[in-house]
């Protein structure tokens, strides 16, 4: 099992960038598959994105296509989340998740580590 740390959340304007990091540990990290999510209070968590565990392949939301970037180094056990053009309806708090399976899942129940969460908020 991993552990997850997300970090690199704040106050951005819209139309900027951030750069979130989910910071794992455990040996087994290279091998997972690990993903984004978001949440705004008082909805449901939504998927954000995904990337294989060589990080060769990807997958996004339709509402992030385009402006969000998921990477990983598997030797920093980190994985990051650049997002850029931000808009007000990107605020939530971000979640990153890790599981063993290799298929790039987009529910939540896909995966069985989380953190704890970064807060992104993008004023207008």
């Amino acid at each position: 099992q991993v552990q997850l740390v997300e970090s690199g959340g704040g106050l951005v304007q819209a139309g900027g960038s951030l750069r979130l990091s989910c910071a794992a540990s455990g040996r087994t990290f290279s091998t997972y598959t690990m993903a984004w999510f978001r949440q705004v209070s008082g909805k449901e968590r939504e998927f954000v994105a995904a990337i294989s565990w060589r990080g060769g392949t990807t997958d996004y939301a339709d509402s992030v296509k385009g402006r969000f970037t998921t990477s990983r180094d598997n030797a920093k056990k980190t994985v990051y989340l650049q997002m850029n053009s931000l808009k007000p309806e990107d605020t939530a708090v971000y979640y990153c998740a890790a599981t063993p399976l290799v298929v790039l899942g987009r529910g939540q129940s896909d995966y069985n580590a989380w953190g704890q969460g970064t807060q992104v908020t993008v004023s207008s």
